[in-house]
């Protein structure tokens, strides 16, 4: 079993937390935000994101094949359900703290944004709020 600050130093070391626009082909004004925390490790250590995903109860784990020259293929935990990152890992990460700035930095980032598109409760979010997204999710990963 992985302890909460087990978590916490994988996320400092090899976790992300990512925030995706994707505007619609057809109608350009609408736009869904995605969040996703993603930690990625090398196959040998599928046990270890087994255990990850036991301790925190949600997401899936997927292969992730790389042909880049002097990569291993990986297996990557993944949290993207919209009631997940609401309910465990928002609340996971507010009770332990990451250390990492950046890191730290991202969440703060991740849950702004999340808060913005949480508020909307399935309205289409405004231009301003958009432009106040982008702006923030420019920010992150710095």
């Amino acid at each position: 079993m992985l302890s909460d600050e087990y978590v916490v130093g994988l996320t400092d070391g090899e976790g992300s937390f990512n925030v995706f626009l994707n505007t619609s082909l057809k109608n350009t004004q609408y736009c869904r935000v995605e969040f996703h925390y993603y930690l990625k490790l090398k196959e040998d250590d599928l046990s270890l994101l087994k255990k990850l995903k036991k301790h925190l109860n949600c997401g899936f784990i997927y292969f992730q094949k790389d042909k880049r020259v002097n990569h291993k293929n990986c297996y990557r935990y993944e949290v993207s359900s919209l009631r997940d990152i609401d309910n465990i890992i928002i609340p996971f990460f507010k009770k332990n703290r990451l250390i990492s700035i950046s890191r730290k930095k991202d969440f703060d980032l991740f849950c702004k944004i999340f808060k913005i598109v949480a508020g909307k409760k399935g309205k289409h979010i405004s231009e301003e709020e958009l432009r106040r997204i982008r702006k923030l999710k420019s920010e992150m990963h710095k």
